[in-house]
Parts: structure tokens; C-alpha cells; sequence
């Protein structure tokens, strides 16, 4: 078994599960309520549910939707037995391919289905060679110190799972090895230079240098500009995309590699001398660095499957799912989608995401893509592969809900974006008027919400501030300027749907993306009776904000957007008043968490926050001050 299971989409009529195996298999599964007789399913009941997709000669997809015709008990532990059988092995179960899946005291993994949603675990931006430790540890921790009674409900990944974009030599190397172990066909590449993976996997790699497989055309230069320079980013982090993952092979061996210890075994992070001696005295030095970042990475992997086993996973792409700045302007679009190389890489990152992330979300919505994906994967570099991916880039669901209490709905920022009607260089709204119409008529007829968005819906006003002054000197790529506020269409209609007379009456909106986490409580003026909206934000799972650049940020949203300060008088947000929440014992006076872990929300039985806390991986926990906002921080919300 390479990785899972990891249980997805759970009610009490319907498990979701998602597996990676080295061959076909056939399952048995168990389930076995407490108090209660077992349910059991043998290959024959369960094979109406299962799809199996052969990704590479030694690695098979195993996707269980599992329909049942009598509910599963809530609020009780129900263990699951999953069995496997292939060719050249008799029945298996968790002790064979993963000892260390079940948590002590238990000899069964299991599950608790909770409709009603106490609390939740959220987070994104998960970085493997970044140095920090790693939030999805901090949850498996979390669970492991908790009675399962007092379990969260899921565990939300709201973006960012890998880094496409943005990848260290040694895990491009571990890659590499992966893919031979693994026996991948070979794709045929639209690029000038190769004109196929196995020898990018092999031969040449093009550590750093991936940019050099565009031929010199000035279309091809322009795909350079958007995909593979690594913008400077003054606001936020320094990106580098010359290590961007290309084939089909490298984007689902990454997958594998953060998700599970097993397919680590018996690969290598150092790299060959001849190599080193390739890069630069600073890279070897990098080199050295996130190959002790990825060794302790590893050693949390067995806690990230074992977390993945248990709990529910709703997940979301952003940006780096895909590649950096995703879909930010109709330019970007334009310049990326037209060129067939860069086409290709995205359409090989999304497929990823569909087949690793996306099908466990809604499997009833991406159902039609799966026999385009299997033809994709049996022809390599073909036609079929192409069409596959045009029909990805044409889809248009992969926003979904949960049937939880409240409603988990989760949002699609990327790819139904509303262009500027001004400038194709202008940022895109994060989601179109259709897309936002749609979303309030799902609103409609309920008390509370759950709603997930990857990027802030509102956001540190310094910082938007200093984005929408680059974007008006022609430059968002360099700051991300990617906030819902960018786009006056978009903001508009998000503000529409809150002043809805059937709104909810209380928003509970979770986001990510920024590298820092904050709690801030929004009202709607002039408007009696207005919703309770609270933007709560965890990122990184494993990833920070410059630190420093962060404290400097900070102080001056402070004194400048102060609730008193002149500018915050003439830069009114006239609509919206936005209260933080400080994090508790922070001495500084600082709003903004900066420390990688993962966030953790407990809810009111009417969906109202009444704990919010950071579990910091470094082993602290920040909770944030819920019963009164800041007085000396109320900022006015302009559009």
C-alpha cells in the first residue's frame, strides 16, 4: 500500500474512501458500530462501489463510494476493518501495510459520524521542505490526546496540499526515484528541448533550470514571465518555480510523498555529488537545508496518515495545487492556456488534484471525468491526454457542499473568476456573478453556515492596500493581489449576498493562503439585525510569513488603520465594520498569528465560534480573545 486510506465525503448513508496501491486489488470492509452488529461488505457487494484507475505500471488508484441502505449510527465510535487482496497475496488488513495506522488502546481504525458540527480542523499551505514543523502532526496529536467523543467533525484543507510550483532539488530527486520504482509510460512532452518525461526523469532533470525547455519564441516567453521566474514578491514570500513539477508522474509521485511514509522507503534526499557541484555555492547551501527539512518532514508521515484515517478530509486546490497565481488576471490566463507546454502542466496538476483530492470531495459531480482521465493515463502524451485535459479546464464544478449542521460549503476561487471589464492585466474577481448567485441560492433557508473559502474574504486592510497600489502601476503578479475586494463586480455581489433578507444569520467563513492566521468579527452597517460574519484564517499548515516583514506589517496596520487614525476616516470601508480578535498573552499587541500548525474552531450549537485556537507546531497554543473585539483596532470596510 503507497498511501491511505484517508476517509473523505462521510454521512450516515455514504463512506468515501480513498486509497494508492502498488497493484489491483480486491477489497472486504467491516464496519462495526459500538453497540451495534457489524456491517459487512465482501468483494462482490462492495465491487458496484469501487473504481480502480492504473496510474503507472506499480501504482493503482483505489476510489470506494460506498452507498448503504441503513444508516450508520452518530455520535458513536464505528471501527472499519478494510481488507485487500491482489494477484499475488491472500487477504490483508491495516498490521501488513501500515502498523501504525490505529491510535493506542484501539485495534481497529475507526471513525465518529458527526452531522452536527462541534468544531473543525482547518488549514493550508503545506510546504514540505519549509522550516517549521508540520500542522497535520499537530492534528494527529490533537486526536491522540483527545477522547474520540470530543473529536472534531473533519479536518478542511483549504488549499495548497503541494506545491507544484515551488519544489526543493532533493524532493525533485526523491521524485525521480519514486517515478522509476513505480514504473511510469512515458509521456510525450510539447517542449522543444525534451521530448519526453523519462528522460526529464532521468537523463537531464533540469534541477533548477526547467524554464530552459521552452524554445525562444516570444510566446514561450512569455509563459517564462508567468509560470517559471519566481516573482519577488515585496509583501510576500520570494517564490521560485524553476524546480515546477511538469509530468503527470512527478505531480501524483509528490502526492504520495506528503501523504504517506511508504513510498519513502529505500529513497535517497541526498543528491549526487556531480549534481551539487552543477548549482551554485548558495544552492548547494539550500540543498543542504531542505534536505535536514525533508528528513524531519518524513519522520511526521506515519501521524499524517494515521490523522487522514480517521477524521473526514475536505479539501479545496488554490493556487500552488496548480501553480503560482492560478488564474490571477485574464492576461495570465490568456498567455498560459494558449501555449501548449504550460497548458500541459496545468492540465497535469489539475488532473492531480481531481484524482488525489477532487473525487472524494462530491464524487457524483466529477463522475463523467473519470473515463477521460483512465484514457489520459493509458495514453501518455496523446490526443486523448489533451482532450482530457481541455474537458478539466472547462469544468466547472468542483465547488461542493456537505449535508453537515451547519452546511459545509465550500468555494471554487480559481476557476470561475469574473475578468476586469478594464484591463486583461487587471486581477479577476475570485468568483463570478453566476458563481456567487448560485452560491446565495444555496444559502437560502439556513440559520448558520460553514463556508470555506481558500483566500480571505476580508483581509488585513494594510496589506490590500499595498496590493491595490501595485496593481494600479500594472504589477499584481509581484504582491499576489489576490483578495475579494480587488475586483469592485465581485465585491459588490459578495456584499449583496450577506445583506440578503434570508441570509444566514451567522457566517462562519475559513480561509487560508496568507501565511498567517487571524480572527476578525464583521457587521453590516445601516442594517438592522446584521448577520454575525466571523473571518477566521489558519495558514500555514507548513508555512510562514516572513517573520520580520510580518511585525513591521502589523505595527502599521495598527497605527495607521486605527480606528481614530485620519487615514482610516478617508479610507472608510462605509459599508462593513471589521473587529479583530487578539490572540491571547501577546505581549507586542500584534492581531496576526505567525507560526505553522493548524487551526482548530469549536462552534455553538447555533454555529457561533466560542473557541478559536492556533495548535502551533511548534508545540504552543495561541487562543484568540472571543468575548469583546479591539476597540483601538475597528476598521471601517470600503468596496
Amino acid at each position: 500500500m503507497w498511501a491511505g486510506p484517508i476517509i473523505r465525503r462521510l454521512t450516515p448513508k455514504r463512506l468515501c474512501l480513498w486509497l494508492a496501491s502498488s497493484e489491483a486489488v480486491e477489497l472486504q470492509l467491516q464496519l462495526q458500530p459500538e453497540q451495534a452488529e457489524p456491517l459487512e461488505f465482501d468483494a462482490k457487494q462492495l465491487q458496484p462501489f469501487v473504481q480502480q484507475l492504473q496510474l503507472a505500471g506499480k501504482l493503482h488508484l483505489v476510489l470506494l463510494d460506498l452507498e448503504l441502505s441503513e444508516a450508520l449510527p452518530t455520535e458513536r465510535w464505528i471501527s472499519y476493518d478494510l481488507q485487500l487482496k491482489t494477484s499475488s497475496s491472500d487477504w490483508q488488513n491495516w498490521r501488513q501495510w501500515a502498523d501504525d495506522l490505529v491510535y493506542p488502546g484501539r485495534d481497529l481504525p475507526g471513525f465518529i459520524l458527526k452531522p452536527k458540527v462541534h468544531s473543525v480542523l482547518h488549514g493550508s499551505c503545506r510546504k514540505p521542505h519549509f522550516g517549521a514543523g508540520d500542522g497535520l502532526v499537530c492534528a494527529d496529536q490533537q486526536l491522540a490526546e483527545t477522547n474520540p467523543a470530543e473529536w472534531p467533525s473533519l479536518l478542511m484543507l483549504s488549499g495548497d496540499q503541494v506545491y507544484t510550483d515551488d519544489v526543493a532539488a532533493p524532493m525533485l530527486y526523491a521524485i525521480h526515484q519514486l517515478i522509476a520504482k513505480l514504473e511510469f509510460a512515458d509521456e510525450t512532452l510539447p517542449c522543444a528541448t525534451l521530448s519526453s518525461s523519462h528522460e526529464l526523469h532521468s537523463k537531464t532533470p533540469y534541477y533548477y533550470q526547467r524554464e530552459k525547455l521552452l524554445p525562444a519564441t516570444e510566446a514561450s516567453y512569455q509563459v517564462l514571465k508567468q509560470l517559471f521566474q519566481g516573482a519577488k514578491k515585496p509583501v510576500f514570500t520570494t517564490d521560485s518555480a524553476h524546480n515546477h513539477l511538469i509530468s503527470m508522474a512527478e505531480v501524483f509521485s509528490m502526492y504520495l510523498l506528503v501523504w504517506s511514509p511508504a513510498p519513502w522507503q529505500e529513497l535517497e534526499l541526498q543528491m549526487p555529488q556531480a549534481q551539487l557541484n552543477s548549482f551554485s555555492p548558495e544552492r548547494q547551501k539550500r540543498c543542504a537545508t531542505y534536505s535536514k527539512n525533508l528528513t524531519e518532514f518524513k519522520a511526521g508521515l506515519s501521524q499524517v496518515r494515521r490523522v487522514m484515517a480517521h477524521l473526514p478530509v475536505a479539501m479545496m486546490f488554490d493556487d500552488h495545487d496548480i501553480t503560482d497565481d492560478w488564474n490571477l488576471t485574464a492576461e495570465w490566463e490568456k498567455t498560459a492556456y494558449e501555449h501548449p507546454f504550460s497548458r500541459r502542466i496545468i492540465g497535469n496538476a489539475l488532473m492531480g488534484y481531481l484524482l488525489f483530492q477532487g473525487f472524494g470531495n462530491a464524487p457524483e459531480k466529477v463522475q463523467k471525468l473519470m473515463p477521460l482521465c483512465q484514457q489520459a493515463l493509458s495514453q501518455p502524451g496523446s490526443e486523448a491526454h489533451d482532450e482530457c485535459i481541455n474537458s478539466l479546464l472547462k469544468f466547472s464544478e468542483w465547488h461542493y457542499s456537505w449535508p453537515t449542521q451547519p452546511p459545509l460549503l465550500v468555494l471554487d476561487t480559481r476557476t470561475q473568476r469574473w475578468r476586469s471589464e478594464l484591463s486583461m492585466a487587471k486581477p479577476s474577481g475570485l468568483m463570478d456573478w453566476e458563481a456567487i448567485t448560485e452560491l446565495q441560492q444555496q444559502l437560502l433557508g439556513y440559520e448558520a453556515v460553514l463556508l470555506v473559502s481558500p483566500a480571505p474574504v476580508f483581509g488585513v486592510k494594510l496589506i490590500e492596500t499595498i496590493q491595490r497600489i501595485f496593481t494600479s502601476f500594472g504589477k499584481p503578479l509581484m504582491v499576489d493581489a489576490e483578495n475579494w475586494m480587488t475586483h469592485p463586480g465581485s465585491a459588490y455581489a459578495l456584499l449583496n449576498l450577506f445583506r440578503h433578507p434570508k441570509t444566514p444569520r451567522n457566517f462562519v467563513i475559513l480561509s487560508g493562503d496568507v501565511h498567517y492566521s487571524f480572527v476578525f468579527q464583521v457587521a453590516l452597517k445601516h442594517k438592522q439585525q446584521s448577520p454575525a460574519i466571523w473571518q477566521i484564517t489558519s495558514s500555514g499548515l507548513k508555512n510562514e510569513f516572513p517573520h520580520k516583514l510580518l511585525a513591521i506589517l502589523d505595527t502599521a496596520n495598527r497605527w495607521l488603520y486605527a480606528s481614530r487614525s485620519p487615514l482610516n476616516w478617508f479610507t472608510k470601508r462605509r459599508r462593513m465594520k471589521i473587529t479583530h480578535h487578539k490572540p491571547m498573552g501577546e505581549s507586542k499587541g500584534r492581531r496576526l498569528v505567525n507560526a505553522a500548525g493548524i487551526g482548530l474552531v469549536e462552534l455553538t450549537a447555533e454555529g457561533v465560534p466560542c473557541k478559536i485556537v492556533q495548535l502551533c507546531a511548534d508545540g504552543d497554543t495561541v487562543s484568540f480573545e472571543l468575548e469583546k473585539g479591539d476597540d483601538e483596532l475597528t476598521q471601517d470596510y470600503s468596496l
